[in-house]
């Protein structure tokens, strides 16, 4: 895992909910054989993730997507964090952007919208071995309730 200390503007909105989508990089190989049948195993275990953002900005804020592009990410050269809801819950993704972003676009009177490709260093998912306990993970809002309700806090 990389890191970075280049943040998202923290003033600036979180990236819509519409149109969030992410398409992961496939990390196993698949080969066909001559029998029609396939092999397949596991090539990488880490692999990045390519995520749509879509924001729409007052005028200052849009002013200031653009600077902080060009300053401090350098044009969108460099690596930087962004929140972004998963099924984690929020979480802060590393990346970058893939290519140019798109805006900005005029809705109505004052607003502008900006869209972008990045590119997620790693899939946001689960620490390795919580795939092997799958009752844990289904059932946890009720291990929650049932550990608060005998433990609570003193």
């Amino acid at each position: 895992m990389i890191e970075t200390n280049i943040d998202f503007p923290a003033g600036l909105p979180n990236g819509l909910r519409a149109d969030h989508q992410a398409n992961h990089v496939q990390p196993f190989q698949r080969t066909t054989m001559a029998d029609g049948r396939a092999r397949q195993r596991r090539r990488f275990s880490s692999v990045p993730s390519m995520q749509t953002f879509t924001w729409i900005f007052k005028a200052n804020e849009a002013a200031l997507f653009e600077a902080w592009f060009r300053d401090a990410i350098k044009d969108g050269a460099e690596w930087f964090n962004i929140k972004r809801l998963t099924p984690l819950g929020m979480s802060v993704l590393v990346c970058r952007f893939s290519s140019m972003y798109r805006g900005p676009v005029l809705l109505g009177v004052d607003r502008w919208q900006f869209s972008a490709e990045l590119e997620v260093w790693e899939r946001p998912l689960m620490p390795v071995g919580w795939g092997e306990f799958p009752e844990f993970v289904l059932g946890a809002s009720i291990i929650d309730v049932a550990l608060n309700r005998e433990w609570p806090e003193a």
